[in-house]
């Protein structure tokens, strides 16, 4: 059983997805893993951005106009009026102060709940695919059996570190135990960028695609007013382009440097050319990102240290 001190150390460490221990996983319990697993959710970058919006709308409440209640309000009418609508006398839109603030209002309401169903979809999503993968093919199960860690925990606790980007996995041998698994590895690396350096391109995607489904003018506000929302992680079209394409390049430059120098070396040692494909790919991925390692560091040459130390 760990210390006392340790087992601090590693909360700490998993709310702050940090990843740091002091001691191997396999000595947690399953309770203990699953209070980490919480403790990784609680100080995962999605989460803790979603708790932003509801107290920026919390806050942005207090200052609407007190004559209907925001949940009184008919979001199927809310529109922006129309620029034409012009006082005569003033030269400004009728109710246009009062329509936008509550649009605004309710446009927040709905990125939140647009970040927590992403948030949920891909935890829930994530963990029955990993559920699924180790209960059908034994070489993983046989994994798990060995060391005695149930498989829902497994999947659930995997799925959280490597979307939280934080890098635990209840092994002591991280993933390496698992490098001929390579459709497990493909299960986690969307979920590595869908939690980290993607994340705002596909919550604008799925913005976008709210907004193309249910012609909902808070889907529409919030794409084209994304500064005035005040979360980070929304982003304008081009900036998400743009971003996208970065991560996409670093990869593609990591991957071909990588495969050029490690794809002999002992750290491929017992792969096949399929196996060393999908462990490369993972490794540079994480790179950037959890800090998960289907490969043994300490046996990569200094070049490639560097280079991750950069892109890092």
């Amino acid at each position: 059983m760990p210390k006392q001190l340790d087992v601090f150390f590693t909360s700490v460490s998993a709310a702050t997805v940090s990843s740091m221990s002091t001691v191997e996983m396999e000595v947690f319990s399953n309770s203990q893993l699953v209070i980490l697993t919480i403790l990784m959710v609680l100080g995962g970058e999605v989460f803790t951005s979603f708790l932003e919006i509801q107290l920026a709308r919390l806050k942005l409440s207090k200052h609407l106009p007190p004559t209907t209640a925001p949940d009184q309000i008919d979001h199927e009418l809310t529109v922006v009026p129309h620029p034409d609508h012009l006082d005569t006398e003033n030269g400004k839109k009728p109710g246009s102060d009062v329509n936008t603030q509550y649009l605004k209002y309710n446009s927040r309401r709905y990125l939140g709940h647009v970040v927590l169903g992403y948030f949920l979809v891909v935890h829930i999503v994530g963990s029955i695919l990993i559920f699924m993968y180790v209960t059908i093919f034994s070489s993983a199960r046989q994994v798990l059996k060995t060391k005695g860690i149930k498989t829902p925990t497994f999947s659930v606790f995997t799925t959280v570190s490597t979307f939280a980007n934080c890098g635990f996995v209840p092994t002591n041998e991280n993933m390496i135990v698992f490098k001929d698994n390579s459709g497990l590895l493909l299960l986690l690396i969307p979920q590595i960028l869908l939690g980290n350096t993607l994340y705002p391109v596909f919550l604008r995607c799925t913005i976008r695609v709210l907004e193309r489904i249910t012609r909902k003018s808070e889907f529409s506000f919030l794409l084209r007013n994304h500064r005035e929302m005040g979360y980070d992680h929304l982003l304008s079209g081009v900036h998400s382009a743009f971003l996208a394409l970065t991560v996409l390049g670093f990869i593609f430059v990591q991957f071909v440097l990588f495969c050029a120098m490690e794809w002999n070396s002992d750290a491929m040692d017992g792969m096949n050319w399929y196996q060393r494909f999908v462990a490369s790919l993972f490794e540079v991925v994480n790179s950037r990102h959890t800090g998960e390692f289907v490969v043994d560091i300490s046996t990569i040459s200094s070049a490639i240290l560097v280079l991750f130390v950069i892109m890092m």
